[in-house]
């Protein structure tokens, strides 16, 4: 089988090493150069002809963001995964990166308490990253097991329409990479009377959440922030869970409200994908919509399953669109999907489905 093919972009000599001892030791990837700054990595690629480039953030001479700028001019779809600290800074360059074309992220590992621990996060994080974005699928991938139910109270029968012809009274949307750029195209197309409130799931870690909430708020006519402990959710109101948090929801009296937890991660993942719209099928049984879009794994398919169950409908990414088609892909070959559509086609399915229909006027 054909190795991929990695360039690294670093310049810290350390980091250099301990990325390549890492991916290396993994028979299907093959380390084709590295380079201390980005204007000498900008040589390299066509020298080396990389299936994926590593590209940290803050370089001298040429930065990431200016280093990436210069390969989207000249290679369009070469993949491209930035390599940044977990600091505000960082995270706002990061956020900047996938916005001008990078494919997807990883933080490096900091205060980790020794290199092997370094390398270990490197090698769960990077790898699966560096397979997804080259259609590599991960080996003999078992379906995410079923957490043991929580008892709830029942909620009250729905009456009226037939399940099909339910307007939703919540949109909610499970995402991973690619997602900052796909919510940037889907969120800012809902309109300032958005009928209904919006929860999402974006995999991402602290303080990215924050940032991607603040950024998107500016971009969109609808309030978009990272969701707090115990917020009653509003109608044109977007919450988004917050890094190492799963989110949730509860009802409280008459209201439904966000809650956070730091519960085991699910499918790897914290916040993940499943325990909302676990939560939302619960609450809001057939009067829900769920929507997944491009990302790696399947997060998002148990979720799925519970909401179809309850009687709501979801809708998924289809392949050409999305980054990497795994979680939406899943959605979809499970027969979970009411539509699979390109991502410009989900924001008009999304308020054509959310709206409304104007009342009658009384004769």
């Amino acid at each position: 089988m054909k190795r991929i093919r990695v360039l690294i972009v670093d310049d810290a000599v350390v980091v250099r090493r301990m990325v390549s001892d890492v991916l290396a030791a993994d028979p299907g990837i093959e380390v084709v150069g590295t380079a201390a700054n980005g204007r000498i990595g900008l040589q390299k690629i066509p020298q080396v002809n990389p299936d994926v480039v590593t590209l940290d953030v803050e370089m001298p001479e040429l930065d990431g963001l200016q280093t990436l700028k210069a390969i989207r001019e000249t290679w369009k779809t070469l993949p491209v995964i930035m390599f940044s600290t977990l600091t505000e800074r960082g995270a706002a360059e990061t956020l900047t990166a996938l916005s001008l074309g990078a494919s997807d992220y990883v933080t490096k590992p900091a205060n980790v308490g020794s290199v092997a621990l370094a390398q270990q996060r490197i090698k769960d994080e990077l790898i699966p990253k560096v397979k997804a974005l080259c259609g590599v699928a991960p080996v003999a991938e078992a379906p995410p097991p079923r957490p043991r139910p929580v008892a709830l109270p029942p909620r009250p029968a729905v009456a009226g329409a037939p399940v099909a012809d339910r307007t939703p009274d919540i949109l909610a949307i499970g995402v991973s990479t690619g997602g900052p750029n796909a919510l940037a195209r889907v969120i800012p197309q809902l309109p300032a009377s958005f009928p209904v409130p919006v929860v999402i799931v974006q995999h991402m870690p602290p303080m990215f959440t924050r940032l991607l909430g603040e950024r998107l708020n500016a971009q969109s006519q609808v309030t978009v922030r990272e969701a707090t402990e115990g917020e009653i959710l509003q109608p044109g109101h977007v919450y988004i869970a917050p890094g190492d948090y799963h989110l949730t929801l509860q009802r409280r009296g008459t209201s439904v409200v966000t809650h956070l937890t730091q519960d085991p991660p699910e499918n790897s993942c914290r916040p993940a994908v499943d325990p909302l719209f676990r939560s939302v099928s619960q609450i809001y049984g057939p009067r829900a919509l769920g929507v997944v879009m491009t990302g790696m794994g399947q997060d998002g398919l148990r979720g799925s399953e519970d909401l179809v169950h309850a009687g709501s409908r979801v809708l998924a990414q289809d392949e050409a669109t999305s980054v990497v088609w795994g979680m939406p892909g899943y959605v979809a070959r499970a027969g979970l999907a009411d539509r699979v559509l390109p991502l410009d086609g989900l924001a008009p399915e999304i308020v054509r489905r959310c709206l409304r229909p104007a009342v009658a006027a009384v004769r």
